[in-house]
C-alpha cells in the first residue's frame, strides 16, 4: 500500500473515531502514532512522542496559555466580569437594544482577559441573560447575542486560537495577537450594527432599558477600572514592545490576583477553584497539541499535503480562489467539528499550500480563526449555543439558532471584508515589527 493510500485510510479512521464521539485528542493521537509506526518505525514513533512532549512542555511561548486562562478565571471568580458588564450597561443600556449591545461590549472586554470563547459566553451569559429577561428582551436576541458575542474570545487578543496556530505554524504569537485587534473591533462593531438593525425593524425584541445619570456612569466605569487597566497594560504592552506575550500574560495575571486580594473578593477557596480550572484547561490544550504534532508528522510522511498542494496548483485558479476554497472547507467543517480540532487537523494539509502560494501566514491565521468562530455558532455542533443553553435551559435550541443566524451573517460579511482588505489585519503587526 502506498504512503498516500495509508494516509487516506488513516484520515478516514480518524473521522470515524470522531463520529463515535471519541475525544479529539485521543483520536488524533491514536491515528498519528500508529500511522507513524507504519510509515516510519515503532522506534521512531516512540522517539517522536518523547521528544515532542518534552519540547512542547518546555516551550517558553506556551506559558501564555495557563497565565491568560488563570487571569480570566480569577476575573470571573472575583466578579470583575460583572463590573465590566455594569459599566457597558450604564453607558449604552438605555437605548433600544442597549442591553444586547452592552453584552457584546462586555464579551469583547472579557475576551481581552480570558482568550476563550466558551469562557466569555458562559461568564457574560450568566450576568446578562437574567437582565435581558427582566427587561422583556426576546429570547432569540438575548441568547443569540451571548452566543455570538462569546466568539470574540478567540479573535480579540489574547487568543488561545492564535497561540495554537502559532505553535502549529511556527509564526510569531505577538504578531498574531496584534493582527487580531482591528478584526476583533470590526467584528464587535458588526455585531452592534446587527443589533441596531434588528431592533430598528422589530423594536419589541430589544426594548430600551432605564436611563442612568452621568454620576452613575462614572461610578460604574470606576468599578470596571481595574479590569480596563489590565486590558490596557497587557495589550498596550505587547504593542509598544515593552512586554513579550509571555511577560504580558504574567503581568496581567499578577495584577488581576492583586486587585482581587485588595478588594477582598479573592479568597483562598476562589483562587484554588480558578487555579484548578486553569490546570484542567491547560492540560487539555497540551494534550491536543501533542496529538496534533503526531498527526502532522503522519500526514507529512504520507505526502498528502504535497499532493493537495500540487493538485491546487494544477487547477490554474488565482490565489484568492484557492484561499476561498480553503475558507469554504473550514466553514463546512465548522458545522461538524470543534474549532481547535479543525485547526490542528487542517494545518498540516493547508499551511504548506499557503506557503507555496505566498499567502501571508499572519493574514491567513486571522481568517482561519474567524472561520473557527463561525463554527462555534453553526448548527448542528455550535458549541457556544450549547454553552448558552446550559445557562438558559428554558429556551429551545431551535430558537437559539434562529437568534444567532443574523450574527453569523455579520461574521461572514466581516470575513469577506478581511479577505478583500488584508491590511486591516496586517497594519498593527507591521508597525510593531519591521
Amino acid at each position: 500500500m502506498s504512503p498516500e493510500m495509508i494516509g487516506l485510510v488513516g484520515m478516514t479512521i480518524l473521522f470515524v473515531l470522531l463520529g463515535l464521539r471519541i475525544p479529539v485528542a485521543f483520536a488524533m493521537f491514536a491515528v498519528g502514532f500508529v500511522g507513524n509506526m507504519i510509515l516510519n518505525s515503532p522506534a521512531a514513533a516512540f522517539s517522536q512522542l518523547a521528544s515532542d512532549s518534552f519540547s512542547l512542555a518546555a516551550s517558553a511561548e506556551l506559558v501564555v496559555v495557563p497565565l491568560f486562562i488563570l487571569m480570566g478565571n480569577v476575573a470571573t471568580e472575583t466578579g470583575m466580569s460583572r463590573k465590566l458588564y455594569d459599566a457597558a450597561y450604564a453607558w449604552i443600556g438605555s437605548v433600544r437594544g442597549g442591553l444586547a449591545s452592552a453584552t457584546v461590549v462586555a464579551c469583547g472586554g472579557f475576551a481581552a482577559l480570558s482568550g476563550s470563547s466558551v469562557a466569555s459566553a458562559l461568564t457574560i451569559g450568566r450576568v446578562s441573560l437574567s437582565e435581558m429577561k427582566r427587561f422583556k428582551y426576546d429570547d432569540r436576541l438575548s441568547t443569540g447575542v451571548v452566543a455570538a458575542g462569546g466568539t470574540l474570545g478567540i479573535l480579540i487578543p489574547p487568543s488561545t486560537g492564535f497561540v495554537i496556530y502559532a505553535l502549529l505554524t511556527q509564526e510569531s504569537i505577538g504578531r498574531l495577537f496584534l493582527a487580531g485587534v482591528v478584526p476583533g473591533l470590526l467584528l464587535l462593531s458588526a455585531f452592534i450594527a446587527t443589533i441596531m438593525i434588528i431592533t430598528w425593524f422589530k423594536p419589541e425584541m430589544g426594548p430600551k432599558g432605564p436611563k442612568t445619570s452621568f454620576p452613575e456612569k462614572l461610578r460604574s466605569t470606576g468599578g470596571a477600572a481595574p479590569i480596563l487597566l489590565v486590558i490596557f497594560l497587557t495589550i498596550g504592552g505587547i504593542y509598544s514592545g515593552i512586554f513579550s506575550p509571555g511577560e504580558a500574560a504574567a503581568v496581567g495575571a499578577g495584577l488581576v490576583i492583586l486587585f482581587g486580594i485588595l478588594s477582598r473578593q479573592l479568597t483562598f477557596r476562589t483562587f484554588w477553584k480558578a487555579a484548578q480550572d486553569s490546570v484542567v484547561t491547560t492540560a487539555t490544550v497540551m494534550l491536543i497539541l501533542i496529538s496534533a504534532y503526531m498527526i502532522k508528522t503522519f500526514l507529512a510522511l504520507s505526502h498528502i499535503p504535497a499532493w493537495i498542494g500540487t493538485y491546487l496548483e494544477t487547477l490554474a485558479i488565482p490565489v484568492l480562489g484557492v484561499l476561498a476554497i480553503m475558507l469554504a472547507i473550514y466553514l463546512i467543517l465548522g458545522c461538524f467539528l470543534e474549532g481547535f480540532a479543525m485547526m490542528v487537523l487542517s494545518m498540516p494539509i493547508f499551511f504548506p499550500v499557503v506557503q507555496q502560494l505566498g499567502i501571508d501566514p499572519i493574514w491567513f491565521g486571522v481568517l482561519v480563526v474567524l472561520t473557527l468562530e463561525m463554527g462555534l455558532i453553526s448548527p448542528p455542533v455550535g458549541l457556544n449555543v450549547f454553552i448558552v443553553k446550559s445557562v438558559a435551559p428554558d429556551v429551545s435550541l431551535g430558537k437559539m439558532f434562529r437568534g444567532v443566524a443574523p450574527f453569523w451573517f455579520a461574521m461572514l460579511i466581516t470575513l469577506i471584508i478581511l479577505v478583500l482588505f488584508p491590511q486591516l489585519s496586517l497594519f498593527l503587526p507591521n508597525t510593531m515589527i519591521r
